[in-house]
């Protein structure tokens, strides 16, 4: 390995990765073999950077686990090769991706940073430029010879955000994502500050991926006016092994006795219920208010803090894993790679 840093850029797809055609004045998917040529400014860092690409590149709306493994073998690969990761991606479903590659890429000692941007990298006001720029320096930034941040994350608009705690709640803006119940891990002004107390620590045991997903999971986001029907139609889907009760406020839901009735059904068959609250900020408690207390009484889990994103891509890695429910329900109420806050 050079002793200049060295930097793999994952071109997946998105909008970071558009230009606009000059013959025809549309928007088409760069080269990123010439990406250095395209942003001269990269230079300046004096480090090693290659790229590669998936072809075809795919929108993030059409992101699966397939797809995830496939990110996560370009970088068992290329492990050893790198000092760190910057994987280019579209935004709407860059938290699933993070997430699920937060759980995939077990004992991970190199930074692992998503990015990406609002508008294509080929127009004049991109916020891909910054993104990138600033994701590859955090990529490759390192403290007595180890990595600063060693794990997965998202970059966007200055701020740092664990992978697995991120969620995106704007479309407009370019400060698009958000990590309410966790700290950010950096942000970027005219130095990068970086909190260390919140950045996991290397555990320098060797890389493990776990590609195994299993996908028979649903959400159920609750709603006034939810009909038994509505209910019953989800929770008997043929094939389904959990399910991620979107519930309200700290982890509330209607205690109709038709309601209760059919998730004890549910989990009466080895379903696993996992509550998960609609806020974006705060966690499940269920038992704080009467409306939740059965919830809590007839098995349903609680997720605390857990995003969706994170809950449903922690459901799939642990049904893709284990075989027995009651360990899947048990590794539910831990956290497995900083995903949720455990007291």
């Amino acid at each position: 390995m050079s002793s200049k840093p060295s930097i793999l850029i994952i071109y997946t797809g998105g909008t970071i990765g558009m230009i606009i055609d000059q013959q025809s004045g549309a928007l088409k998917p760069y080269n990123f073999d010439n990406l250095i040529d395209y942003i001269p400014t990269l230079k300046l860092y004096n480090y090693e950077i290659d790229s590669y690409s998936f072809e075809p590149s795919m929108d993030s709306s059409n992101m699966n686990p397939e797809m995830w493994s496939k990110i996560a073998d370009v970088i068992e690969t290329n492990y050893e090769k790198y000092d760190g990761f910057v994987v280019l991606h579209g935004s709407d479903t860059m938290a699933f991706t993070a997430s699920a590659l937060s759980f995939m890429l077990q004992n991970l000692n190199k930074p692992v940073i998503l990015t990406g941007s609002q508008l294509p990298l080929g127009m004049v006001r991109t916020d891909g430029r910054e993104n990138l720029l600033t994701s590859v320096e955090i990529a490759a930034a390192k403290e007595d010879e180890t990595p600063v941040v060693p794990e997965v994350c998202v970059y966007f608009e200055s701020e740092l955000f664990r992978g697995n705690r991120t969620h995106k709640f704007n479309a407009q803006n370019f400060q698009a994502f958000g990590s309410p119940n966790y700290p950010a891990l950096a942000h970027a002004g005219v130095y990068i500050d970086y909190n260390r107390n919140a950045i996991h620590k290397p555990n320098f045991k060797k890389l493990k991926v776990i590609r195994n997903m299993n996908c028979n999971i649903t959400v159920l986001k609750l709603f006034p006016g939810i009909t038994e029907n509505t209910v019953q139609s989800i929770l008997n889907a043929d094939g389904l092994k959990a399910v991620i009760l979107e519930t309200f406020g700290s982890g509330n839901a209607p205690n109709y006795p038709w309601f209760i009735d059919q998730l004890k059904k549910a989990i009466d068959k080895n379903k696993i219920i996992l509550n998960v609250t609609q806020c974006q900020s705060g966690m499940v408690e269920m038992g704080k208010y009467e409306t939740s207390v059965q919830l809590k009484n007839i098995g349903v889990i609680s997720g605390r803090d857990i995003t969706s994103e994170a809950a449903v891509t922690k459901l799939m890695h642990l049904l893709g894993n284990l075989e027995d429910p009651e360990e899947v329900r048990k590794q539910l109420q831990n956290s497995i790679v900083g995903e949720m806050t455990v007291n």
